[in-house]
């Protein structure tokens, strides 16, 4: 069985660069997973030049490793 991991991510672009961003409830295996599963969702309302500083807030989330094996997904999201 492979630990997953309930990810907390807290991203945004501070005004005036950008209005981009949100927090993600996030179930994934790893960093990867979870940057996957976001970028994924993305409809072109986040713009894909941000990336980098989403991966530098997924590996500052608080992130909890859960005790079932859940199927990795985005729990939850609020984004602008």
């Amino acid at each position: 069985m492979m630990t997953k991991f309930f990810y907390i991510v807290d991203h945004y672009v501070p005004f005036p660069t950008s209005e981009y961003g949100g927090i993600w409830n996030v179930i994934a295996e790893d960093d990867d997973e979870c940057f996957d599963l976001i970028t994924s969702r993305d409809e072109g309302d986040f713009n894909s030049q941000y990336y980098g500083h989403l991966r530098e807030n997924i590996l500052k989330s608080r992130t909890y490793a859960l005790a079932e094996d859940l199927e990795s997904n985005i729990v939850e999201e609020f984004t602008t």
